[in-house]
């Protein structure tokens, strides 16, 4: 939970313990065997309620999140009724008197297009509703009014007034981080759109050039280069999961690699080096491949910097993925051209132009994003000296899981 949420509860929590009732209804009494002063029970309580209707709300302002958010909320106020609303009509209605239902759009009106909370007359004439007043509070997020919370009871009460107020202000940050995830998720798949869009024409036509060159040669050949180019094109441009595992990352990086020796032959030379135990350690999808793609291109697709390669010695690329304890080390290791240090630093600080070393920079920062900035990419160059690049993947982290 956030400081502004937690701050929201808070307030909530001294408005409940302080007063010790809301709307003539008492706290229950503990038992003696309870550890603590009522004010803590009811903190505690409030603060456990609140916990349970918060993960629904990370999913944005939807009938389905009000559904199940709506029971905890009113139990958070105490009062008899609560609804959500979004712009256009009531979400949800949870409590007694579901008939004042059709009338909440007409008296929240303001509240929408005005963004101030309002307090009403319920205006019923069935003599047995308990509701007779309500106040009605907006949900926004960004300076934008996605909705309202209604809440209902017996009489008119200035603490139920202040009480929504500060449960709808937990709403809205609960709201907010919905956005923030939504905000988050878009700019991955951004991220994953620039990556594909490095699998450029230009490296599709090399592919399918050098795999026709075998067609009357060695047809068999060239049979199996057009199923793995298939193949690493489908899991290049899949549309599910923003994650993948290890295993399949490599399996694609051995495709990849498949096309650049159908077309570089004895000028690129490839070791791997695996531990099987690291295969099911889930990662960010196309995390690994734009890594070895900047080896070859950088190596054998014109260098920035050519450097001389004795009795044109093929340029060695090593790939191992090992077993680090808690963590999964991966390190992409070429005897290239390397670039300086201080070109590399402005390539990762996204100084470098709009396409030079896109693979760099949006691997590391999507690494960061994911595990924090422990876990940005580890560089070694220098000019002449090829490249080290070193991956750290935790082998468990909430929310990470291969699709």
């Amino acid at each position: 939970m956030t400081g502004a949420g937690i701050a929201a509860v808070a307030v909530l929590c001294l408005l409940l313990s302080g007063t010790g009732f809301l709307l003539g209804r008492t706290v229950r009494p503990k038992r003696t065997s309870d550890v603590g002063t009522p004010v803590e029970h009811a903190t505690f309580a409030t603060l456990h309620t609140a916990s349970l209707a918060a993960p629904p709300l990370r999913a944005g302002l939807t009938e389905e999140s009000a559904r199940r958010s709506a029971r905890g909320l009113r139990s958070l106020l105490g009062t008899d009724a609560l609804c959500l609303t979004d712009r256009d009509r009531v979400l949800v209605w949870d409590g007694e008197g579901e008939h004042h239902g059709r009338d909440v759009m007409h008296h929240v009106a303001g509240v929408l297009s005005g963004g101030r909370d309002a307090a009403f007359d319920s205006g019923c004439d069935d003599l047995d509703c308990p509701l007779r007043w309500a106040v009605a509070v907006p949900l926004t997020v960004d300076h934008r009014v996605l909705g309202t919370l209604v809440a209902y009871a017996p009489r008119e009460s200035a603490v139920l007034a202040r009480a929504a107020g500060e449960v709808a202000r937990w709403v809205c940050v609960q709201l907010e981080l919905a956005e923030l995830d939504r905000s988050r998720t878009q700019l991955i798949e951004a991220e994953i759109k620039a990556l594909r869009a490095q699998i450029s024409p230009h490296f599709i036509f090399n592919s399918l050039a050098a795999i026709a060159s075998f067609v009357r040669t060695d047809p068999e050949r060239a049979r199996e280069l057009l199923l793995e180019f298939a193949d690493f094109t489908r899991y290049s441009f899949r549309r599910h999961g923003e994650f993948t595992t290890l295993a399949d990352e490599l399996h694609s990086i051995d495709q990849y690699l498949a096309l650049a020796r159908a077309r570089f032959g004895e000028r690129l030379s490839v070791t791997l080096q695996v531990a099987p135990e690291v295969l099911p350690v889930s990662l960010p999808f196309l995390c690994l491949q734009p890594l070895v793609e900047n080896a070859v291109k950088h190596g054998l697709e014109g260098a920035a910097v050519p450097v001389a390669r004795a009795g044109d010695a093929p340029l060695r690329i090593t790939i191992s993925a090992l077993d680090a304890g808690a963590e999964a080390e991966v390190v992409i290791e070429d005897d290239g051209s390397g670039m300086e240090p201080e070109r590399l630093r402005r390539i990762l600080r996204g100084e470098g132009g709009a396409s030079v070393g896109i693979g760099l920079l949006n691997v590391d920062e999507r690494l960061r994003q994911v595990y924090g900035d422990d876990y940005g990419l580890v560089i070694e160059t220098g000019v002449g000296a090829g490249m080290r690049i070193t991956v750290r993947l935790p082998k468990y982290r909430a929310g990470v899981h291969g699709s």
